[in-house]
């Protein structure tokens, strides 16, 4: 073979590993951040959809912190059309797990329902409080939950926009005196309308005298109290350290009065959930193959917590598809069928295993 055939060849495989490079990274945009059981909204919806002026609320907001500041959302914009709450119980329904939070979600919907009802038939109705806590492991679904509680909210009526706003203490507090209390505000105003997620709620009491938490938690208990009417809190964290954190405080106390635990997956759900993203993806998980994976998760999840339940799992997929990218770049002719397929040493050599890769220009046996 002469020099010009082999640059040639080198050619080809270099445009099959940037095909192979941006299909999988498409792939991987496609799912986007839900990987609870629902598909993923298309990117072009999704960015009608993606600040309150025009949001799909279980897409994230662009006026939702990924943990730290918030921005404000236009005044001047509309806000979305309410969805229809079958619509928003049968996506609920269709999410992996949360058997329990599913329950406790209905009963809410039932007894908001029911309360509204009751005002219009000039009965008299006890206020609700409509403050949660969310409580379990990381990657068990809080941040999907809370997303869809504003969405829920807005078709019922109690949030005039449904939008979610994500932050964590870093969003809130500010590191001299005076300025905190501006930060949480920005903050607040930025979800009115809509519900407030305060991820690791329990960092914002520090227990030092002089820690700036005490401050946004004034803040924001004040903002609960003024806008009521119209704006949702869900502190979320894990078990014990939110039980602590609601009790240091008659104030958060007496608010937060809805306690959601999220328990951890179960093996049998994390398998799902994975096959939902193969399924999501467009990829084929050869029987095979199934089974290795299944016994990856098992050896991956000794601890829920530094595994990340659902976030572990993605975390298995995207190690797969890198492995699958690998074997296919060896390949002198690739199909489509090969593109979709996993096969076990993908998950073989995501798990580590040495897994011969056939060398270039050779048909894979």
């Amino acid at each position: 073979m002469d020099r010009k055939q082999v640059s040639k060849k080198d050619e080809i495989i270099l445009q099959q590993l940037e095909v192979i490079r941006t299909m999988t990274e498409n792939s991987l945009n496609r799912m986007g951040t839900d990987f609870w059981g629902t598909p993923a909204a298309p990117k072009e919806d999704a960015a009608k959809r993606d600040a309150p002026k025009a949001e799909k609320p279980h897409e994230k907001n662009t006026a939702a912190s990924t943990g730290n500041d918030a921005t404000e959302p236009p005044a001047a914009e509309a806000p979305p059309p309410p969805e229809k709450i079958e619509d928003l119980q049968a996506e609920l329904e269709g999410y992996i797990g949360l058997a329990s939070v599913k329950k406790e979600v209905k009963n809410l919907i039932n007894m908001v329902t029911v309360h509204k009802m009751r005002k219009e038939q000039n009965l008299p109705a006890a206020d609700l409080s409509l403050h949660m806590v969310f409580s379990g492991n990381p990657g068990t679904g809080k941040t999907t939950i809370a997303r869809m509680m504003a969405r829920i909210y807005h078709s019922l009526g109690i949030l005039s926009r449904g939008h979610l706003v994500e932050v964590d203490r870093s969003g809130l507090v500010a590191g001299y005196v005076g300025q905190t209390a501006l930060k949480a505000r920005k903050v607040v105003d930025s979800a009115l309308g809509g519900v407030l997620f305060i991820d690791e709620a329990y960092a914002l009491n520090g227990g030092a005298e002089n820690d700036f938490g005490r401050e946004a938690i004034d803040t924001i208990l004040k903002a609960m109290e003024d806008h009521r009417d119209d704006l949702v809190v869900i502190a979320a964290g894990y078990d014990d350290l939110m039980d602590r954190f609601i009790h240091s405080n008659p104030g958060l106390e007496s608010r937060f009065n809805r306690f959601l635990h999220f328990a951890d997956y179960t093996a049998d759900e994390m398998m799902r959930i994975f096959e939902m993203q193969c399924k999501k993806g467009c990829y084929t998980l050869e029987a095979e193959a199934a089974g290795l994976v299944r016994d990856f998760i098992k050896e991956e999840n000794t601890d829920p917590v530094s595994f990340g339940n659902a976030r572990g799992v993605r975390n298995i997929f995207e190690q797969i598809l890198v492995n699958q990218a690998n074997r296919l770049a060896a390949m002198e002719h690739v199909t489509r069928e090969d593109l979709m397929s996993i096969t076990p040493a993908d998950v073989q050599a995501a798990r580590g295993a040495e897994v011969p890769v056939p060398a270039p220009g050779r048909p894979e046996a």
